[in-house]
Formats: C-alpha cells, structure tokens, sequence
C-alpha cells in the first residue's frame, strides 16, 4: 500500500532546500550529469548502523536484522521506529539539522526530493538493479544518478467478480462494467472519482494510452498531450456512463464488492487480506486480473525504497546491509515476516510466493508496471491532478481543458531539477 503521507512546514523547509541549491550531478547547462558512486570496500560490515523504518516494517526490521549480524558478529543494527504520519518530517528535519541516520526507508514518491537536497549516497556497484522489477528499480532514478534500491514494492490490479470475463483491453473493460450492472450489480467497477491518492488510480490508464509526465530527464512537463486527453476522457466516461460511483460512502466499497453490488475495484495486494477477513467463503466469487491495455500494459508500482544519507558514519556497512536485504533470499524471508512484495524479480520464483494465485497476477503487472517521475515536486502535481480528477468525474470538466490545467499548474510549480 502507498503509505506516504506529506504534512508540516518542515516539508515545505525541505523542498525550499533542495530547490535552492543546484542539485545533485547538475551539469550547468540545465542537464544533470550522472554522479559517480564510491566503491564499498569487501569484506563483513562492522561498526553500528542507524536504521530508520516506518510502519510494520520498523516495528519488524530490528528483530528480522539477526540473521544480518549473525554473518557480521561485529555489527550493530539499531532500528528506530517510525509512524508513516510523521516520517517525511522527521527526515526533513534530520537532513535540514545534518543529523540523518545511516539508513532510512524511503517512499518512492518522495525519492526526487529527497535526493535534490544532495542527502542521499549514490547506489554503489555492490547493487546490481538488473535485478530489480524495472518500473520499481526507476523510482530510484533521479536526474540520471540512482539513489539507494527498492526494498518492496506494490501494484494495482484488477478486482473483479469471478462470473465476470477478465478484460484485456478497454473496451473490454467497459463492457465487464456494463455486464455487471446487467447481472444486477448497481456499479459495474468502483473508480477513485478524485480526492487524495485518486492520481494512482487514474495514472496506469495514463501510461496505457502513452502519455508521459515529463520529458526523459524530467526537466518539462509534458501533461498536456493527445495521450492523456484520452486517458482522461476514457476515464471519465465511467461516471458520465453511470458505470461508477461519484460519491461511494467510506468503508462501503469491500461489504459492496462482496455482496455482488459492484462488479469491480482497482487496487493492490493488501486488498486480498480484507477481503479474506471479511467473507473468506466468498472469496471463491473473486478473481483478480492485470490491468486492461490500452495502447500499451501499464499500471502504478509503489512501495518504498532504502536509501543511505551522504553523512553516513558508517557507510559501506550501511551498502552491506542494503544490499544484503536485496537478496532474493532474504526478500522472500522479509515477505514472510510482514507480507511485502519483493522487488527483486528472481525472489517470485519461490514456491512461497509462486504458488499463491493471487500473488502471481500482481507479479505479472509488475512486469509492467511503471513509477511516477523521480522528481522533486511530484507530490505537488500529484495534488493537482486528485483536485482536476475529481472536477473531470464529479462536475463533468473538459478532458482538454483538465490536462490543460494540470500543465499550467504544473509549469508553475516545475518539477524541481
């Protein structure tokens, strides 16, 4: 699940920062150049090594880091656990007052920002990102230099009742939606009609039409295209359709989606868990498929990424240990313990992983699936598109005239490289 959440001042501080300055790797010319990593030096880590984690993950990661001390006895692990409410804060704060740990958690979205403040070490050799899902190993990418690795990672898939034909393209799934509401349910599929964190929702159909946020190295938006104007239009005709809800009551979607009353949901792997807890006999009713295709297969990929601060007072041991959590053993291991998905792509080949059928259909769409631009202001325009989503579905808004809003608004906040 996307957790990241981005409150107080000390966010606004820290963009103010990262803006101010030149940035990381820049070329002078408006490009940024690649930054050269420094090597790890071999043999077992030592020393301690300050971890920050948000969530389960911090409350779990102390404990599960046994088994990295056991192959380095001289090393130290100490994990300080943080609420995901008050974690971007709390490294604004630690990067503004250089009193960073050595390691921190990192949501993807947040990565761009971070980075521009010149915090975060560059990904040394010691990391392989061959061995990363793509779109995942991407959200590591800012400016052309990657910073720290993706530690787990989520996508969204298709929900769906299993009596309905998976769809494979949109039009597909405009007729499932329509078949639903034929076999009684009242919405054929449940959208995110704008609000907060809608933009995930909407984004995949984005990429499947070919739209682009931004130019290749992130220094123009590029919004407002004949590929989003689609995008938006296909997604508004759910709700000008009466396919989807505008205005579902909280806390209604999971009991509705059960009783038969919508045919249909977009969401990630946390969703198999509700459910279950819900009405465990009716999931036999309940299939999960990728995202349809538009021009192209796409959805959202998410998670969090492990970076290490440029301060670090023990660096390469920090390296060792991120890159030890990289192990396809150890992220099947780290999925056992709290049921994240690994981001290494070889770990899915684990009967652990491999044999539960729903996990197989998120780790196709993770094949596919694609990051939002690593750059600074992303949650800015992030903002803007959940305000414009919900004018498209709510107040029936112009395509044209959203993605044109959603560029302006965009130019002006700029995307901080």
């Amino acid at each position: 699940m996307n957790r990241n959440v981005r409150v107080g001042a000390a966010a606004l501080a820290i963009t103010a920062l990262g803006l101010a300055g030149c940035g990381r790797g820049d070329a002078g010319d408006g490009e940024a150049a690649p930054e050269e990593a420094a090597a790890v030096e071999e043999g077992a880590a030592s020393g301690t090594i300050e971890v920050w984690a948000m969530g389960t993950e911090g409350e779990n990661l102390g404990a599960f880091t046994d088994a990295f001390a056991e192959e380095n006895p001289d090393v130290d692990v100490q994990v300080t656990a943080i609420p995901w409410d008050a974690a971007h804060d709390k490294i604004a704060t630690a990067i503004a007052g250089g009193q960073t740990p050595d390691v921190t958690m990192i949501g993807t979205t947040w990565m761009g920002e971070f980075a521009a403040t010149g915090a975060l070490d560059p990904t040394p050799d010691l990391i392989d990102g061959d061995a990363f899902f793509e779109g995942a190993w991407e959200s590591t990418n800012v400016g052309g230099t990657h910073y720290g690795v993706p530690w787990y990672v989520e996508t969204r898939v298709l929900y769906h009742r299993a009596d309905l034909e998976s769809p494979t393209d949109w039009a597909g799934l405009t007729a499932m939606a329509a078949d639903a509401q034929a076999a009684g349910a009242e919405w054929g599929v449940n959208l995110q009609p704008g609000q907060t964190g809608a933009w995930q929702t909407f984004m995949p159909f984005a990429w499947q039409a070919g739209a682009e946020m931004t130019n290749e190295d992130g220094t123009e938006f590029t919004i407002d295209s004949p590929e989003m104007v689609e995008a938006l239009a296909y997604y508004q005709s759910f709700f000008t359709d009466g396919l989807a809800p505008t205005d579902l009551p909280q806390g209604s979607l999971e009991p509705s989606f059960m009783a038969g009353d919508i045919g249909a949901f977009v969401s990630g792997p946390w969703h198999v868990g509700i459910l279950e807890e819900l009405d465990a006999a009716g999931m036999a009713d309940v299939a999960l498929s990728p995202l349809p295709a538009g021009e192209e297969q796409a959805s959202f990929i998410g998670g969090a990424n492990l970076a290490v601060f440029e301060d670090s007072d023990n660096r390469d041991a920090a390296w060792k240990l991120v890159e030890w959590l990289s192990r396809p053993e150890t992220q099947v291991a780290w999925y056992e313990t709290v049921n994240d998905l690994p981001s290494v792509a070889s770990a899915w080949e684990d009967p652990a992983i491999a044999d539960d059928e729903y996990l197989g259909v998120f780790g196709e769409q993770l094949e596919t699936a694609v990051a939002p631009p690593a750059i600074p202001t992303w949650e800015e325009v992030a903002s803007v598109i959940d305000t414009e989503l919900e004018r498209l579905a709510k107040a029936g808004a112009d395509p044209q005239e959203v993605a044109t809003t959603i560029q302006q608004q965009a130019e002006a906040i700029g995307t901080g490289l």
